[in-house]
């Protein structure tokens, strides 16, 4: 009854399974979710093209999780890697544990955003008269075991990206003050999204990022009508909209759960990594986040469809999201940088158009 209380507070999200169209960021998302270890997704495209609005709804989706109640990082009970050091503490003590369900946490990460408001802070005044590790947690404790979101990063200060590429990768985050030094867990996906117009993030930068989905706008007109009269009725009904669509909601939040459950048993035969090995190579690509990130990808998807060994196909419609920001831009290339890689492909996995 409270649960059903507190829904009636809660903003409503539009359903993922109702989003038209943008099918690569859709799979980027999912695939993320199904193993974090991606390393995340970079979507860019066009403005109003809904990737605040999909991202929302991927985590809406997405079932609760448990965590250990009043805990700043959402610790997990039993994984140590999703722990603080209180909650570590305790079970060393054999004290018990009382856990909560919580939805996945969904982070917004605003632009102005400080050093201190994401990483969080050490009271070095307290520490330094009582003694005592006071700890302000920032959005990365708060995003552990979730998503963090940064609309527009490629107007987010280098350094910040930084921070979050490194905690992303890392799982932990570390904020050092005056010779104190407090450690968190911080395992999130992290999802940036931005405008080619208003400029590209680094290519170093770039580069760690697992995946990197473009989108643009809906040029159909048929197709243009339905996004706006599917959002224009969620807008006038939106729990009305949603009861429409929770079967096929459930149908996909079972089909995540089931991924990530067998993606740990998912084979990729030996040939198969020699020749993505063999694009990465021959697209000069630099180091092996590219060859690394498409491995992973081709299992996660071969899971998704709940089959336990990845085909050519899997690693075919994968492989783009997962190289064609590692690429070296030639200024007077005139061919997408998705176009070569699907080509190189073709070329060393030896497939006819």
């Amino acid at each position: 009854m409270v649960t059903q209380d507190l829904k009636k507070f809660n903003t409503p999200v539009f359903p993922f399974t109702a989003i038209v169209g943008q099918e690569e960021m859709k799979l980027a998302l999912q695939l993320n979710v199904i193993d974090p270890k991606i390393g995340g997704v970079m979507i860019m495209g066009d403005r109003g093209t809904g990737k605040s609005t999909t991202i929302r709804a991927i985590a809406d989706l997405l079932p609760e999780i448990e965590v250990v109640k009043d805990d700043p990082f959402n610790s997990h009970k039993s994984d140590l890697d999703l722990m603080g050091n209180e909650v570590k503490i305790a079970i060393q003590n054999n004290e018990s544990i009382e856990t909560t369900l919580i939805k996945i946490p969904m982070i917004d990460l605003p632009l102005g955003a400080t050093e201190d408001r994401v990483c969080g802070t050490i009271d070095i005044e307290k520490a330094l008269t009582e003694g005592i590790k006071a700890f302000e947690p920032g959005l990365l404790a708060k995003a552990n075991r979730g998503l963090l979101y940064v609309d527009e990063v490629n107007l987010l200060d280098d350094h910040l990206v930084d921070i979050l590429l490194d905690s992303a990768a890392s799982g932990w985050n570390t904020v050092e003050r005056e010779g104190i030094s407090i450690r968190h867990p911080a395992r999130f996906v992290l999802v940036g999204s931005g405008n080619p117009e208003e400029g590209e993030l680094r290519p170093q930068l770039l580069d760690r990022f697992g995946m990197h989905a473009e989108i643009r706008t809906v040029k159909d007109p048929i197709l243009r009508v339905k996004v706006v009269e599917e959002r224009t009725s969620f807008d006038q009904n939106p729990e009305l909209w949603i009861e429409n669509y929770e079967e096929q909601q459930q149908e996909l939040r079972d089909r995540i759960v089931a991924a990530q459950k067998i993606l740990s048993t998912v084979e990729l035969e030996y040939d198969l990594r020699v020749k993505i090995s063999q694009v990465c190579s021959q697209l000069d690509v630099d180091g092996l986040r590219g060859d690394i990130v498409t491995n992973r990808a081709a299992k996660a998807y071969a899971a998704y469809h709940n089959r336990t060994k990845v085909t050519v196909d899997d690693i075919a419609t994968i492989i783009t999201l997962c190289l064609r920001h590692r690429l070296r831009k030639d200024p007077l290339e005139s061919i997408d940088s998705g176009d070569k890689v699907l080509k190189v492909f073709k070329d060393i996995f030896e497939i006819d158009d």
